[in-house]
Protein backbone atom coordinates (compact mmCIF):
# COMPACT_ATOMS: atom_id res chain seq x y z
CA UNK A 1 0.00 0.00 0.00
CA UNK A 2 1.34 3.39 -1.01
CA UNK A 3 -0.16 6.11 0.40
CA UNK A 4 1.60 9.48 1.53
CA UNK A 5 1.35 10.23 5.13
CA UNK A 6 3.77 12.14 6.99
CA UNK A 7 5.64 10.86 9.14
CA UNK A 8 4.46 10.17 13.08
CA UNK A 9 0.31 11.35 11.37
CA UNK A 10 -2.56 9.39 11.73
CA UNK A 11 -5.20 9.67 9.01
CA UNK A 12 -8.73 9.70 9.78
CA UNK A 13 -10.94 8.55 6.94
CA UNK A 14 -14.67 9.45 6.94
CA UNK A 15 -17.98 9.62 4.81
CA UNK A 16 -16.91 12.94 2.62
CA UNK A 17 -20.77 13.89 1.43
CA UNK A 18 -22.11 13.79 5.38
CA UNK A 19 -22.69 17.32 6.87
CA UNK A 20 -22.14 15.45 10.51
CA UNK A 21 -18.84 13.81 9.46
CA UNK A 22 -17.66 17.46 7.92
CA UNK A 23 -18.37 19.03 10.87
CA UNK A 24 -16.33 16.87 13.59
CA UNK A 25 -13.57 16.79 10.50
CA UNK A 26 -13.71 21.02 11.03
CA UNK A 27 -13.77 20.43 14.63
CA UNK A 28 -11.40 17.73 15.06
CA UNK A 29 -9.02 20.02 12.49
CA UNK A 30 -9.66 23.19 15.03
CA UNK A 31 -8.83 21.37 18.05
CA UNK A 32 -5.81 19.09 16.71
CA UNK A 33 -3.10 20.97 18.79
CA UNK A 34 -0.70 18.71 17.76
CA UNK A 35 -0.94 18.57 14.00
CA UNK A 36 -1.34 14.68 14.77
CA UNK A 37 -4.66 13.96 11.67
CA UNK A 38 -4.13 14.27 8.27
CA UNK A 39 -8.11 13.24 6.28
CA UNK A 40 -9.25 11.21 3.75
CA UNK A 41 -12.83 10.82 2.47
CA UNK A 42 -14.03 7.05 1.99
CA UNK A 43 -14.82 8.05 -0.99
CA UNK A 44 -11.55 8.69 -2.32
CA UNK A 45 -8.59 7.08 -3.96
CA UNK A 46 -6.73 6.76 -0.72
CA UNK A 47 -9.79 5.89 1.22
CA UNK A 48 -10.68 3.23 -1.70
CA UNK A 49 -7.24 1.55 -1.00
CA UNK A 50 -7.36 1.67 2.84
CA UNK A 51 -10.77 0.13 2.20
CA UNK A 52 -9.19 -2.63 -0.31
CA UNK A 53 -5.63 -3.22 1.48
CA UNK A 54 -7.69 -4.17 5.04
CA UNK A 55 -10.72 -5.75 3.16
CA UNK A 56 -13.39 -3.53 4.68
CA UNK A 57 -16.77 -4.65 3.83
CA UNK A 58 -18.46 -0.92 2.92
CA UNK A 59 -21.80 -1.90 3.46
CA UNK A 60 -21.35 -3.02 7.03
CA UNK A 61 -19.03 -0.42 7.35
CA UNK A 62 -19.83 3.13 7.12
CA UNK A 63 -18.04 4.66 9.63
CA UNK A 64 -15.16 6.54 10.80
CA UNK A 65 -11.80 4.49 10.53
CA UNK A 66 -8.63 5.22 11.92
CA UNK A 67 -5.13 4.14 10.34
CA UNK A 68 -2.43 4.61 12.30
CA UNK A 69 0.51 4.05 9.45
CA UNK A 70 3.04 3.14 12.19
CA UNK A 71 1.30 0.02 12.94
CA UNK A 72 -0.29 -0.31 10.10
CA UNK A 73 -3.83 -0.78 11.69
CA UNK A 74 -7.27 0.22 11.41
CA UNK A 75 -9.54 1.40 14.09
CA UNK A 76 -13.20 1.46 13.62
CA UNK A 77 -16.09 3.31 14.91
CA UNK A 78 -16.18 4.38 18.59
CA UNK A 79 -13.00 3.40 19.25
CA UNK A 80 -11.68 5.05 16.06
CA UNK A 81 -13.51 8.19 17.39
CA UNK A 82 -12.31 8.25 21.00
CA UNK A 83 -9.35 7.69 20.43
CA UNK A 84 -9.46 11.25 18.34
CA UNK A 85 -10.92 12.23 20.95
CA UNK A 86 -7.99 11.82 23.54
CA UNK A 87 -5.42 13.61 21.25
CA UNK A 88 -7.95 16.61 21.20
CA UNK A 89 -6.67 18.01 24.36
CA UNK A 90 -9.20 18.97 27.63
CA UNK A 91 -12.44 19.01 27.98
CA UNK A 92 -12.67 17.16 24.50
CA UNK A 93 -10.07 14.60 25.68
CA UNK A 94 -12.17 13.32 28.43
CA UNK A 95 -14.46 11.52 26.32
CA UNK A 96 -11.65 8.63 26.01
CA UNK A 97 -12.61 8.03 28.95
CA UNK A 98 -15.25 6.08 27.20
CA UNK A 99 -13.47 3.77 26.30
CA UNK A 100 -13.79 1.93 29.51
CA UNK A 101 -17.00 0.73 28.40
CA UNK A 102 -17.06 -2.34 26.44
CA UNK A 103 -17.31 -2.04 22.61
CA UNK A 104 -20.75 -3.58 21.91
CA UNK A 105 -22.13 -1.03 23.69
CA UNK A 106 -20.33 1.91 22.43
CA UNK A 107 -20.68 0.86 19.00
CA UNK A 108 -24.65 0.52 19.14
CA UNK A 109 -24.73 4.00 20.40
CA UNK A 110 -22.09 5.03 17.40
CA UNK A 111 -24.04 2.55 15.25
CA UNK A 112 -27.55 3.71 15.97
CA UNK A 113 -26.06 7.86 15.32
CA UNK A 114 -24.49 6.58 11.97
CA UNK A 115 -27.98 4.81 10.76
CA UNK A 116 -29.84 7.71 11.23
CA UNK A 117 -26.76 10.87 10.43
CA UNK A 118 -28.15 11.93 6.94
CA UNK A 119 -31.48 12.02 8.19
CA UNK A 120 -30.76 14.46 10.81
CA UNK A 121 -28.00 16.11 9.53
CA UNK A 122 -28.20 16.02 5.85
CA UNK A 123 -25.83 14.95 2.86
CA UNK A 124 -24.11 16.77 0.38
CA UNK A 125 -24.21 16.60 -2.87
CA UNK A 126 -20.18 15.74 -3.18
CA UNK A 127 -17.02 15.74 -0.92
CA UNK A 128 -15.79 18.15 0.68
CA UNK A 129 -13.07 20.60 -0.59
CA UNK A 130 -10.91 21.85 1.84
CA UNK A 131 -9.84 25.56 1.58
CA UNK A 132 -6.14 26.09 0.52
CA UNK A 133 -4.98 26.96 3.96
CA UNK A 134 -6.13 22.85 4.91
CA UNK A 135 -5.48 21.18 1.90
CA UNK A 136 -1.82 19.80 3.07
CA UNK A 137 -3.74 18.16 5.66
CA UNK A 138 -6.34 16.11 3.11
CA UNK A 139 -5.18 13.05 0.92
CA UNK A 140 -7.14 12.53 -1.93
Amino acid sequence: MNINIKKGKKLILFDGVCNLCNNSVQYVIKHDNSDLFMFAALQSNTGKQIIETFKIDTSKMDSILLFNPKKNSITYKSSAALKVAFHLGFPTSLLSAFLIVPAFIRNWVYDFIAKNRYKWYGKKEACMVPSPELKNKFLE
